[in-house]
C-alpha cells in the first residue's frame, strides 16, 4: 500500500504538534488512527508518541488529563475538546504478560517496536509528512493481514491482552491473522487466564461493537481458546444466536443484547467480567422473560409490559432480531404507552398510606397492592381513587 504523500490532519491536531515541537520533542501521529485514515475509515482522534516526557507535556499544555501517566500517557484537550492521547516514546523493561514496566528515553522505531501489530506500527510525522513504517504494516494493510510486531511468541507473553485485540482487528476489518501470529496465539492462549475480567470484558465488548461478521468473531474467540476460559456459555450455543447477530448493523450494535442474544442468559458472563450492576441486571431480566405475552389484546400486553418492567425494549428488539420484523403486540406496546395504562404498583391511584388508612398493615398491605395492581391490569378504568379505595374495603 503506497502512502499518500501527506494526511489531511485537523488544525487542532497540528497544534498539538507544532506546540511540542517548537519545545524541542519529536511529535509522530501513530496508531489506529492511521491505520484507520490508510484503510479510508473515519476516524476523529489523533494519538501521538513524542520524546517529551509527561511532566514536560502536561506542562506544554493547559487542559490535560492523566490517563495513563504511569505508563507515560497523557491526555491533551484540544481547543474541540477532543481527547488525543500523547506518550512517551518507550520500551519495556519487564512484563508479566498483563503489566509492563516501561522506561523512557528511546527512539521512535524502539517505541514502535514494542507495538502489538504491525498495521498499528506506522508513524506519520504532522509537519514534516515523513512515514515510518519499520515493520511494513502498510504492505499487511494492503495483504489484509493482522501480523504481530517481531516475534510473535514474546509479543503476546508481554500482554496476553494482544491476543483478544488480533482477534477485534481481524473481525473489525475482515483480515485474516499470519499464520505464525495465529500459531502464537493458539499457543499463548492459556495465558489468558491472567487477564483481569475488566479488560477481557472490554475487549469482548469492542469486539461486538467494531466486528464486520458477530460470528466470525465469536469462532475467532471458540478456535483460538479463549471462549473456553472466558465464556464457556458459547461453546454449548446452537449457533443459532450467532446467525442473527450477523444481521444487526454496526449503528444498532449493543453488547449486552447481542450478549443475551449469544447465550441463554448472558448474566453469569457479565458477572464473571465485571460489567456493571445495571448491565448485569438488565441481562438477568431479558434471561427472566417471558420472551412475549400471551396473546396480542390489550390485556396480555399489559400483563406482559408488567412481569418484564424495563426488559421489554430488549425483548422486543430480541425479536425482532431473530424474526427480522417487529413483534406483532410492538403497536399495543406504544399504544399502552401512550395511553398511559397502569403497569406497576406505582402506577396505582391509591397509594400505601391511603390503604394504612383503611387498617391494612404488614404482609397484608402488599398482598392488597398486589391484587389492585392485578385488577387494574385487567381494566385500566379501575384505576381511579375511588375505585381502589371500594376494592380496598372489601378486602380490607
Amino acid at each position: 500500500m503506497t502512502a499518500p504523500p501527506s494526511l489531511a490532519i485537523p488544525d487542532e491536531v497540528l497544534e498539538i504538534a507544532r506546540t511540542l515541537e517548537s519545545a524541542g520533542h519529536e511529535a509522530w501521529c501513530v496508531g489506529g488512527a492511521l491505520r484507520d485514515a490508510l484503510l479510508g475509515h473515519p476516524h476523529t482522534d489523533y494519538d501521538f508518541a513524542t520524546s517529551a516526557t509527561p511532566a514536560q507535556v502536561m506542562k506544554l499544555f493547559r487542559h490535560t488529563a492523566p490517563v495513563g501517566e504511569r505508563y507515560g500517557t497523557v491526555g491533551v484537550l484540544d481547543r474541540r475538546r477532543v481527547l488525543h492521547e500523547v506518550t512517551t516514546f518507550r520500551r519495556d523493561v519487564t512484563t508479566d504478560g498483563r503489566h509492563a514496566v516501561v522506561a523512557y528515553g528511546v527512539s521512535l522505531d524502539d517505541d514502535l517496536a514494542r507495538r502489538d501489530f504491525t498495521i498499528n506500527a506506522i508513524a506519520y510525522h504532522p509537519l514534516r509528512h515523513e512515514w515510518r513504517d519499520p515493520f511494513s504494516g502498510r504492505a499487511d494493510l494492503e495483504r489484509r493481514s493482522v501480523r504481530a510486531v517481531g516475534d510473535p511468541a514474546e509479543r503476546f507473553r508481554e500482554d496476553y491482552l494482544r491476543i483478544l485485540r488480533g482477534l477485534r482487528f481481524a473481525a473489525r476489518f475482515g483480515f485474516d491473522l499470519d499464520p505464525a501470529t495465529w500459531d502464537a496465539a493458539v499457543a499463548a492462549a492459556p495465558g489468558l487466564s491472567q487477564l483481569s475480567a475488566e479488560r477481557v470484558r472490554d475487549e469482548w465488548f469492542k469486539g461486538l461493537r467494531s466486528a464486520r461478521s458477530v460470528p466470525e468473531l465469536v469462532g475467532l474467540w471458540r478456535r483460538v481458546g479463549a471462549a473456553e476460559l472466558w465464556i464457556p456459555e458459547l461453546a454449548g450455543s446452537t449457533g443459532e444466536g450467532e446467525s442473527h447477530a450477523g444481521t444487526v448493523p454496526l449503528q444498532r450494535r449493543d453488547p449486552v443484547l447481542l450478549s443475551a442474544l449469544l447465550m441463554d442468559d448472558a448474566a453469569p458472563l457479565l458477572r464473571r467480567l465485571r460489567a456493571s450492576n445495571a448491565e448485569i441486571e438488565r441481562a438477568a431480566a431479558i434471561a427472566r422473560g417471558p420472551a412475549g405475552p400471551a396473546g396480542d389484546d390489550a390485556r396480555a400486553v399489559r400483563r406482559w409490559l408488567s412481569a418484564v418492567g424495563r426488559a421489554a425494549d430488549d425483548l422486543l428488539e430480541l425479536h425482532a432480531i431473530r424474526t427480522g420484523s417487529p413483534a406483532p403486540w410492538a403497536s399495543e406496546v406504544e399504544a399502552a404507552r401512550t395511553r398511559g395504562d397502569p403497569l406497576s404498583r406505582g402506577d396505582l391511584a391509591l397509594g400505601g398510606r391511603e390503604l394504612q388508612a383503611l387498617g391494612l398493615a404488614g404482609p397484608r398491605l402488599g398482598e392488597v397492592l398486589g391484587i389492585l395492581l392485578d385488577r387494574v391490569l385487567d381494566d385500566p378504568a379501575l384505576n381511579t381513587p375511588d375505585a381502589l379505595r371500594a376494592i380496598a374495603r372489601e378486602l380490607a
